[in-house]
């Protein structure tokens, strides 16, 4: 990681009070995927809204 990252990182780490490093980038990634959860939702609502989408009246209709 270049030393400038490095940098921000420890600052951001110092910050928001982690633990670790470690603690940190757990932390990064599980918000980038609940940031990949919410855009795929949003995709699925405008697909819905757009038509393209299927109501489902059971649960064998996801088979």
């Amino acid at each position: 990681m270049p030393s400038e990252q490095k940098k921000n990182v420890d600052r951001m780490i110092k910050d928001y009070h982690y633990a670790s490093a470690s603690e940190f980038f757990r932390d990064a990634v599980r918000a980038l995927e609940e940031d990949k959860l919410i855009q795929d939702i949003g995709e699925s609502e405008r697909e819905f809204a757009a038509g393209k989408g299927k109501k489902l009246r059971s649960l064998k209709d996801l088979m």
